[in-house]
């Protein structure tokens, strides 16, 4: 179905949104995705804050405009799907890696993080980067392991002077 002028304006308008707001953009060729493949990575799109959107390049050119995005305009070329990663930077090549593994018709053509442009190749490295969880637990164990290694230390100096563990004098209540 053909859009007009305001709706391509509406399209146009959100993309740019999104655009301005997302951390990477993956861009792939899904001729050949069956309708039920794309219903089901559209789910998954939503539970993982990707936004997926199918539409022409013109468009999507022009919503990238200005944005660091922009650095992928000359590569969108043929039917394209894109998925903007909203949240987590790596969840939008995690979902099209996903199911491309199910769908050898899915094929990246862009992938663009911090206003670069990558050769597809690097779905890969992007698809594996940790989710903000698993980053912020990374953090946690970093910070806690110098208080770790530090408690560990004291514990060594006291068993080489033979103090060990000790445990606290009992003190005996006489009663009044």
């Amino acid at each position: 179905m053909a859009l007009n002028l305001s709706q391509k304006q509406e399209v146009v308008a959100e993309l740019a949104e999104v655009a301005a707001r997302a951390h990477s953009l993956i861009a792939a060729e899904y001729a050949g995705t069956t309708v039920s493949q794309m219903t089901a990575m559209r789910k998954k799109a939503r539970e993982s804050g990707v936004f997926l959107k199918v539409v022409k390049n013109t468009l999507a050119s022009r919503a990238v405009a200005g944005t660091e995005f922009e650095c992928v305009q000359d590569a969108l070329v043929g039917p394209l799907l894109y998925a903007f990663s909203e949240e987590d930077p790596g969840a939008a090549g995690r979902l099209i890696k996903e199911f491309a593994k199910g769908n050898d018709k899915l094929q990246t053509k862009v992938v663009s993080v911090g206003g670069k442009l990558y050769p597809p190749s690097h779905l890969e490295v992007l698809a594996s980067l940790p989710t903000r969880e698993q980053a912020l637990a990374m953090l946690a164990r970093t910070l806690a392991e110098p208080a770790a290694m530090i408690a560990r230390a004291i514990k060594a100096v006291a068993d080489q002077r033979g103090g060990g563990e000790t445990a606290p004098a009992e003190v005996a209540a006489e009663p009044a």
